[in-house]
């Protein structure tokens, strides 16, 4: 299943083909980028490009050439009764990974075609040096049900800058040609016999079966023959066994030709002769979130910092009267409105002004405070030197940032603004107290409410691999105070066939797998309606307790608790949930099955943009276990992750997949159109979703929000301050 979710607006649950869904992940921002070379420090091989498995190679072969760190990529290709759609992700500068979901048809002499998904791993051991060459070792098909199931070493070696040569040796699906005893036999033994047939229900590795049995050889060149045009040749281990058995490919000949042309900066596309008889082709589109600078960048510019009078700052006749006071929070407030900040409490003295600050427009909290105290410049007297802002999330008070009047009038054009203003920035815990501070009359209550088109798709259905549902979905939000919210949405399907696959099979409770009759039955339906309280009970400490109608499948009561430090890289959590399973109209009404369940969580934000999670406890389904999850942000915001969740529910209980595992992306939607704007576009690609290891989905989880108003999320964005 793939899943869309647009935060802040109560986004849609969506899924296609799995290119389809890479066109709305990559295609916007492909074009953006396309604007830009690629970053200092980042250099493509002019010979590099994608092969028919969607990694960096030659036709059907692997090459040890690695994309750019963080180039994620997406390739259809098609030839004979084959079709592959592969997503792959540069993940560190040597190593890379990829996802696949192949069609063959027919698959078997009974005329059986076959939907399969299968994931790759490939290491780059040598770089390319003056005389010698890159060296890489690769897993294809790895966790899965073998289909495609081989292993590799591979090395590539440019002779000229335009010219390069591989060569490898292949076990598994890449020696079934020309194959000869495997040379890791001199080690043991257990290399020399292969164990065949599928891995039991897939989705799972086999580490006992890599690098065994036969190897063969493979080989081939690339030519870059001017600027887009690259000619691939190649000789392929690959005999297309079953696919010749089953009439779904011809193969009479090892040696495949293409030529690779790219159409635009991120955008190519492939044509090959293969195999002697078949005619294959291919498109890849390639976006690197390194090579998007900063999201936003269209917004109106800020006022300049008012640079005071010299002498100015010791007048304090301002301070004996209300009038002044009033006037100046007043326009402060009109000032901030125009830029989308709001103020939701301040404290004024002779010459300090603490101020909690609603961000309603940029993604990154440090333009929202850069854009907070240039405001404050403008409108407060000049015997305030001090500014003390508070970034506020759903009432919480999650950090507080000090400036000095007098740096931000001195940096405001020096070459090194931002590095200079964050140095003599200061970043410390929210108070928690409201002393003394006025806060505008006006705002709360307050209603929200958007009403727009919601698209959702179900992927990985063997009977009809693509199903979708169109409709409208009314959202409104009602903040009774800070902390205090009440929100709902209501869906209306006006067309699709997500509904109607066939009755779950699982032996576990249906908790996921009946999501088809929820899907079917639930037209019009409510897909949450709930109260929430969000609180801070003490330092380092955030708090959430929603109640109601909490998502399409479960009501009940969720209760968090979360310990983050602001200067501080780990959190840890703690959430309770007792939940009872709704009907499949969506409405109101409940079904018997209720479960308590609930995790402990820690939290880690490591360099480089890595984020790691764990996440230990019950699931719905009532099964134990944990989730790990790690993701790769960027400065832009775009992330990339993966997931894989193990439990007390044996592989052949869960079914078809063995475990829950899947890959996630979030796009912020300000790099898709330029201009600020905090929603994201999150993307989760689940193998299927089955009963075992699934968890409540529950809106506003504190980490995502609190982390991005503390120290590390605060600082990595501090180019954005100036903007």
């Amino acid at each position: 299943m793939i899943q869309h979710k647009t935060i802040l607006t109560r986004g849609t649950r969506t899924g296609r083909s799995l290119f389809a869904a890479s066109l709305l992940l990559l295609g916007p921002v492909t074009g953006a980028a396309a604007q830009d070379g690629p970053p200092a420090g980042i250099a493509r091989a002019p010979t590099l490009s994608y092969n028919l498995f969607g990694a960096p190679g030659l036709i059907d072969m692997p090459s040890a050439e690695m994309a750019a760190e963080g180039d994620l990529s997406a390739t259809v290709s098609h030839f004979g009764g084959t079709t592959r759609t592969t997503l792959s992700f540069q993940i560190l500068p040597r190593l890379a990974g990829s996802f696949r979901y192949s069609h063959i048809d027919p698959y078997n002499t009974d005329g059986d075609e076959l939907y399969d998904r299968s994931f790759d791993l490939r290491y780059l051991l040598l770089e390319e040096g003056q005389w010698s060459p890159a060296l890489a070792i690769g897993l294809q098909d790895f966790i899965g049900t073998s289909v495609y199931s081989s292993e590799y070493i591979v090395a590539t070696k440019h002779i000229t800058p335009t010219l390069s040569v591989t060569g490898g040796i292949g076990w598994g699906r890449l020696a079934s040609y020309g194959t000869f005893d495997n040379p890791l036999g001199a080690i043991s033994d257990h290399f020399d016999t292969r164990e065949g047939g599928f891995v039991g229900r897939g989705g799972r590795p086999k580490p006992s079966r890599w690098f065994t049995g036969d190897a063969a050889a493979f080989g081939g060149l690339a030519w870059q023959v001017t600027d887009k045009l690259v000619f691939k040749a190649e000789y392929s281990s690959d005999d297309f066994d079953r696919e010749r058995r089953s009439g779904a490919n011809d193969w009479e000949s090892p040696f495949n030709f293409g030529l690779d042309y790219r159409l635009a900066q991120n955008i190519s596309a492939q044509g090959y002769y293969l195999h002697g008889t078949e005619v294959g082709a291919s498109l890849t589109l390639t976006f690197n979130p390194r090579e998007s600078t900063a999201y936003g960048g269209l917004e109106p510019a800020p006022p300049p910092v008012a640079v005071r009078a010299p002498g100015a700052s010791a007048d304090l006749g301002w301070t004996t009267g209300e009038t002044v006071t009033t006037d100046s929070l007043a326009q402060t407030r009109k000032m901030m409105n125009t830029l989308g900040l709001d103020f939701e409490a301040v404290s004024l003295s002779a010459d300090t002004v603490t101020l909690k600050l609603r961000n309603h427009r940029y993604g990154a909290s440090a333009e929202a405070v850069g854009r907070a105290a240039r405001v404050m410049t403008r409108t407060l007297p000049a015997s305030v030197e001090t500014f003390r802002i508070i970034p506020i999330e759903n009432g919480q008070p999650q950090s507080m940032v000090t400036l000095k009047r007098r740096d931000l009038e001195a940096f405001e054009f020096a070459a090194r603004a931002p590095q200079e203003s964050r140095a003599r920035a200061q970043i410390d815990e929210a108070p928690l107290g409201d002393a003394d501070q006025i806060a505008p009359e006006d705002l709360y209550p307050r209603f929200r409410w958007s009403l727009g088109p919601y698209i959702a798709l179900s992927y990985f259905d063997p009977d009809r691999p693509v199903r979708a549902d169109l409709g409208l979905e009314l959202n409104a939000q009602y903040d009774l105070s800070p902390g205090v919210r009440i929100s709902g949405a209501l869906r209306k399907k006006l067309a699709g066939n997500v509904g109607g696959s066939d009755p779950s099979n699982s032996v576990l409770p249906h908790v996921r797998s009946d999501a088809s009759l929820y899907s079917e039955e639930g037209d019009p339906g409510i897909e949450h309606l709930t109260a929430a309280h969000f609180g801070r009970p003490g330092e380092h400490l955030y708090s959430r307790i929603t109640a109601g109608l909490l998502e399409p499948m479960f009501a009940g009561i969720s209760g968090e608790l979360l310990w983050k430090p602001v200067d501080s890289r780990l959190a840890l959590g703690a959430e309770v949930n007792y939940v009872w399973q709704r009907e499949f109209d969506q409405m109101f009404g409940l079904q018997d099955y209720e479960v308590a369940t609930g995790h402990v969580s820690a939290y880690y934000d490591f360099d480089r943009g890595f984020l790691a999670q764990v996440d230990v406890g019950r699931y719905l389904a009532g099964d134990w276990g944990a989730t790990f999850a790690l993701d790769r942000e960027f400065r832009n915001g775009f992330r990339v992750g993966a997931y894989v969740t193990l439990t007390d529910v044996s592989f052949d209980d869960f079914g078809e997949g063995s475990f829950d595992k899947g890959l996630r992306f979030t796009i912020p939607v300000e790099t898709l159109f330029g201009t600020p704007d905090r929603r994201v576009q999150q993307t989760t690609l689940q193998s299927l979703a089955r009963d075992g290891g699934a968890r409540l989905r529950v809106d506003d989880r504190l980490y995502e929000t609190v982390r991005k108003n503390h120290e590390t999320a605060l600082t990595e964005s501090w180019g954005r301050f100036w903007r």
